[in-house]
C-alpha cells in the first residue's frame, strides 16, 4: 500500500522536495548535499520499488535461529523477535524515510524518525503517505512517526529517550556521530563514515581495475560507499595510474597523489595524511602507490573507517589474504564498493551500514532489526 501511494503521489513529493532544495540552495549547500536531498520521479519510484522488495522478503519475526533438545527433554530454541521502537536519526536523504520505515515495520518494529531540517518538507510528505498506508493496512497510524521539531536540542533529547526508544540508528556525517557518542543514552548502532579504498594489485586485470575504480569513485560522489582512496601496486603503477588519472579527469575528479603518483600524473595535487583520511563526498580522490599487498593492508588499517574495502586481483591467494586481514564491515573482491548499499545485496533495502562490531555489522536489513529470545519448552522438568 505504501509503495502504491508513493507511485501515485510522486508529483506531490517532488513539490515538497523542491521547497527543501530551494532553501538548501539559498543556504549555500554543497553539490553533494543537494544530490542527497534531491528527489525526482525516478527516485520516488525507486523508493516504491524498495518498499515492494522489503514486503516480498520473508518475515524474520519468529524465525528459529537454532534449536536442540537436552538430555532431560527440554526443547531449547532461539527465535527472532522485534527490537521494539527503533529511532532513526538521519541527514538530508528523503529516501531513508521510506526505507527505514518499511524495514522497521517488516521486522515488527515501530519507526520513530528524526530527519534533518533541510529535508523537513520532503519527510513530512513521505511520512504522511506512510501513515496513511499503515491505517489502510490495519496498523496503528503511529507505527511510523516523524519528529517535526528539527532543533539541535530536540535531536539531543531524541537520543536520550531511553525507555521509549529501544535502539537508535544514526545515518549522517561526523558531526552527527560525534553528537551520538557524546549525548546518546539509548543503545545505538553506529552508521559511520565511508572512507572506502580500492586496491589494484600487481595481478589485477587492469581494464577491470580501471572500470571498478572509476565506478567506485564517480557513479555517485556523495554516498558513504564511494571510493575515496585508490591504492595501486608499484609493479603496475606506471601503466595504470596515468590511465586512471585520464578517466577521472574526464569525470572532473581532482587527483591528490603521493610522490609516485605526482611523478606519473601532470597536475596532480600533493596528497596529505588528511587527504588519505578524508571522506571527500565529492569529486576528489586520493591515490597512492604501494610496494606490495602488505603495504596496502597496512595503509587501509591506518586510514579505514571500517565501511567497505575492495581488492582487484586475479591472484586467489592475494584475494583471500585481503579478505582475511582487512578489518571492515564489507570486503569486496573484483567488484565496486558501490554495491554495499541501496539493495544491491538482495536485502530489500538497508536502514544503514553499521561500522561497529556488536549486534549488527555492515548493511542492516530486516534481520538486523530484530533481536533474539530463548524459548525453552518442557513437560515438568525441575532443576536438581
Amino acid at each position: 500500500m505504501a509503495a502504491d501511494l508513493l507511485d501515485a503521489e510522486w508529483a506531490r513529493l517532488i513539490t515538497a522536495n523542491e521547497a527543501d532544495l530551494a532553501r538548501a540552495r539559498a543556504a549555500g549547500a554543497a553539490p553533494a548535499a543537494l544530490d542527497r536531498l534531491s528527489l525526482s520521479e525516478e527516485r520516488v519510484h525507486a523508493m516504491a520499488t524498495s518498499l515492494r522488495a522489503v514486503a516480498a522478503l520473508s518475515n524474520p519475526v519468529g524465525e528459529v535461529v537454532e534449536g536442540w533438545v537436552r538430555p532431560n527433554g527440554l526443547a531449547v530454541t532461539k527465535v527472532r523477535v522485534p527490537l521494539g521502537v527503533i529511532g532513526v536519526i538521519y541527514e538530508n536523504r528523503p529516501n531513508v524515510t521510506s526505507d527505514a520505515a518499511g524495514l522497521c515495520l517488516k521486522a515488527g518494529n515501530a519507526a520513530f524518525l528524526r530527519g534533518s531540517g533541510s529535508a523537513l518538507a520532503s519527510n513530512q510528505a513521505v511520512v504522511a503517505l506512510l501513515r496513511q498506508a499503515c491505517t489502510k493496512a490495519g496498523l496503528p497510524e503511529d507505527s511510523v512517526a516523524l519528529v517535526e521539531d528539527v532543533s539541535h536540542q530536540t535531536a539531543v533529547e531524541f537520543m536520550q529517550l531511553r525507555g521509549l526508544i529501544d535502539c537508535l540508528i544514526p545515518r549522517g556525517g561526523p558531526a552527527l556521530i560525534a553528537s551520538m557518542l557524546e549525548h546518546a543514552s539509548v543503545p545505538y548502532v553506529l552508521d559511520g563514515d565511508g572512507n572506502c579504498h580500492v586496491y589494484v594489485d600487481a595481478a589485477a586485470d587492469l581494464a577491470m581495475a580501471l572500470e571498478i575504480a572509476v565506478n567506485a569513485k564517480t557513479q555517485r560522489f556523495g554516498v558513504c560507499n564511494a571510493a575515496e582512496t585508490i591504492l595501486v601496486h608499484a609493479d603496475v603503477a606506471q601503466r595504470f595510474v596515468p590511465a586512471l588519472a585520464q578517466a577521472l579527469a574526464a569525470a572532473d575528479v581532482e587527483v591528490r597523489g603521493d610522490d609516485a603518483v605526482c611523478t606519473l600524473v601532470q597536475g596532480a595535487v600533493v596528497a596529505t595524511d588528511e587527504d588519505f583520511a578524508n571522506e571527500f563526498l565529492g569529486p576528489i580522490v586520493a591515490v597512492g602507490v604501494v610496494g606490495d599487498l602488505d603495504a596496502a593492508i597496512d595503509h587501509i588499517a591506518r586510514y579505514t573507517s571500517g565501511h567497505s574495502e575492495a581488492i582487484v586481483t586475479s591472484d586467489v591467494h592475494a584475494a583471500e589474504r585481503f579478505v582475511r586481514e582487512v578489518d571492515a564491515a564489507a570486503v569486496l573482491v573484483n567488484a565496486s564498493t558501490r554495491f554495499i548499499d541501496g539493495n544491491e545485496l538482495g536485502l530489500g533495502a538497508e536502514v544503514g551500514i553499521s561500522t561497529q562490531k556488536l549486534h549488527a555489522r555492515g548493511p542492516m536489513g530486516v534481520r538486523e532489526l530484530t533481536s533474539t529470545k530463548w524459548v525453552v519448552r518442557g513437560d515438568g522438568q525441575v532443576r536438581r
